[in-house]
């Protein structure tokens, strides 16, 4: 009974998303107070089913429920019991159902925030029950993950080595958090339109810092799986499906930046609701480029071209209708109070250009190579060479003005003040700059600029604080996102431009060097997991001739997926990571063995972590002024 049970789900789920669809919608206008009750109990409903339907697929997955389709593709009964459980979003079907999950909960969250503008409320509950809607349909009729088999297998096929792994236990569901978490601001946008609502961007905000923490978090935890997991030295590869995460925060970023001038002064009302629509819009772009089977990649899971259409029709109903209602709605909305040339929505404005300039830039060098095949057939590769040439100079420009805004006032800013204020983050920047040239070998502008730049927003950021005495909260979270861009750019660039690397074919007692490491390879010897064979390497690390660790890379087969992975060792400070990796072995004796010293790897993430405490910062402060102050309208961070 468990697959009828998790179908039955569903089909109540999706009963329940039409429901809230279509009470919300009704409830957008002025004397429906009954429609806007049902569409929240709708949603609440909606999200039951869903959870039950989730829960299901994964007690399937842990009892290992072979009769189930899905259960009998994606594991088997070697499989630890947290990877059977984490297995359940492994794969295309259960992905998607975690999807609709994560959209159901946020749509309940809706409903439990704080009701100022009821009517825009229940629009926004209307929309996000037509996207479940969409999406219920889609999982029913081509990605259905309770489709039985008849007569059940004695055993499951297993899941995919290389997502058997903490990292990919908890990236997706924390991403989801931030891709469909984009839903809630599109959706407030919509209903901002459909009734008119002035204020949505109050209302809406904490849905979008939810969304960016979660996309930060998401896009590093991916990236620090790609560093460990794939044995290639490298943290991002700008594979097309790491660039569908990355072009939602860029996005994400700039709506943020764009609600906090509309919210203070009314400024970019028009262009904050086109920025949460792109945001979801390239939400659903990226599910397209993992769904459609148009790309090959450890990340995507699905080959049937009728899914891809679906999706691209969802795509087109999705951004169509938005736009279409904001090209009739728009003309009408009123804009704030003008500002100065010189202040912090100029400064602000600048920001989303440089952020929009930075997102179109990989949107072209992600789309373009699919479009090419698609209408010639001609297949070509867009590598870091593109990027390096177009991304990063928008993103120096970008980092260049990011200390300004804090500086400037609202509508009229003082210039010569800003620029006094932040001469000791130039003279900073000035010195780091110099001293990179000076101390690091082989020497190299770009790694010189990189520090100079992060030093300039560290230093601009300590400034902005000093200088409030008693800072707000929302000037602590401006400056730690902003150290934390500092934080990650150092780790870039370091790890990009200062890298040694070695590769060598090793006999045991034989040794290489890499850095100021000498490497020994002291033997290879035979190891077992729970579902897995390896050869597990002991290499003792040398410096100045003295053992200062044994590191212990290993090469694993699992015999029931038939597939190997390599699992590296990392020994790791705040200040270099020295990563091995094991390769094949040429003879009886004899391995390859690949090795790196990644200089100030490690703040890559830590910086993104420093992001994210920003952002809950700025979370925090809000929902806290809400709770102490339910009945009064919150005031904007500053």
């Amino acid at each position: 009974m468990t697959g009828e049970i998790g179908q039955l789900a569903l089909c109540l789920a999706l009963a329940l998303s039409l429901l809230t669809a279509g009470a919300g919608l009704s409830g957008a206008r002025p004397a429906a107070g009954t429609a806007r009750s049902v569409a929240s109990a709708g949603a609440l409903g909606m999200l039951v089913f869903i959870a039950l339907a989730f829960g299901t697929l994964t007690y399937a997955s842990v009892v290992s429920d072979f009769s189930i389709q899905n259960v009998q593709q994606n594991s088997n009964t070697l499989k630890p019991l947290i990877y059977k459980i984490t297995g359940v979003w492994g794969n295309h079907e259960g992905s998607m159902l975690l999807w609709v999950l994560v959209l159901a909960i946020y749509t309940a969250a809706i409903v439990f925030a704080r009701r100022t503008h009821e009517r825009m409320t229940s629009a926004a509950l209307g929309v996000q029950g037509l996207l479940a809607a969409a999406f219920l349909v889609f999982i029913l009729l081509t990605s259905n993950p309770f489709v039985r088999l008849d007569p059940m297998p004695f055993e499951g096929a297993g899941l995919n080595p290389l997502l058997q792994d903490f990292g990919l236990a908890v990236h997706p569901p924390i991403l989801y958090s931030g891709y469909v978490g984009l839903s809630a601001s599109f959706a407030f946008a919509a209903a901002a339109l459909i009734t008119k609502e002035r204020d949505w961007v109050r209302a809406a905000r904490p849905f979008m810092l939810v969304a960016w923490i979660a996309l930060t978090l998401g896009i590093a935890l991916g990236s620090w799986w790609a560093y460990y997991e794939l044995g290639w030295g490298g943290f991002w590869f700008w594979d097309p499906v790491e660039n569908a995460s990355l072009m939602p925060w860029l996005v994400g970023t700039a709506l943020l930046h764009s609600a906090l001038a509309t919210e203070r002064t009314g400024a970019f009302r028009s262009w904050t609701l086109l920025l949460a629509i792109a945001g979801f819009s390239l939400s659903l772009i990226g599910t397209f480029l993992v769904r459609s089977g148009v790309l090959s990649s450890v990340h995507s899971f699905a080959s049937d071209p009728t899914r891809g259409l679906y999706i691209l029709g969802l795509i087109f109903g999705a951004i169509g209708g938005a736009l279409a209602l904001f090209a009739w709605r728009a003309p009408s909305l009123e804009e704030g109070a003008a500002f100065s040339p010189v202040s912090r929505e100029t400064a602000l404005l600048l920001n989303n250009v440089f952020l929009a300039a930075a997102t179109a830039t990989v949107f072209v060098g992600t789309l373009y190579p699919l479009a090419l095949d698609a209408m010639t057939g001609t297949k070509i590769s867009v590598g870091p060479p593109y990027f390096a040439l177009t991304f990063a100079p928008i993103a120096v420009a970008l980092l260049v003005l990011v200390p300004f805004g804090p500086q400037l006032a609202w509508k009229r800013g003082d210039a010569r003040a800003a620029i006094r204020l932040l001469i000791p983050a130039l003279g900073l920047a000035a010195v780091a700059g110099v001293a990179l040239l000076a101390l690091t070998t082989p020497r190299s502008l770009a790694g010189a600029g990189a520090f100079a730049l992060a030093a300039w927003l560290l230093a601009a950021s300590a400034i902005d604080l000093w200088k409030r005495k008693v800072p707000s909260a929302g000037a602590i979270a401006s400056a730690l996102a902003h150290a934390g861009l500092a934080i990650t750019l150092i780790g870039i660039a370091g790890t990009t431009l200062w890298r040694s690397e070695a590769l060598e074919v090793l006999a045991p007692g034989e040794s290489m060097y890499v850095g100021e490491y000498q490497l020994r390879l002291d033997g290879v010897a035979g190891a077992s997991g729970p579902n897995y064979q390896a050869a597990r390497a002991n290499i003792a690390v040398l410096r100045n001739g003295t053992v200062i660790a044994m590191m212990h890379p290993e090469k694993r087969f699992f015999p029931a997926e038939g597939q190997e992975t390599v699992e590296t060792a990392i020994r790791t400070t705040i200040f270099s990571d020295l990563y091995l990796a094991l390769g094949d072995h040429r003879d009886q004796t004899h391995w390859i063995v690949r090795a790196y010293v990644n200089p100030v790897a490690p703040l890559i993430w830590l910086g993104a972590l420093v992001m994210a405490i920003g952002g809950f910062a700025a979370l925090w402060s809000r929902l806290t002024r809400r709770a102490t102050a339910p009945n009064a309208i919150a005031a904007p961070a500053e």
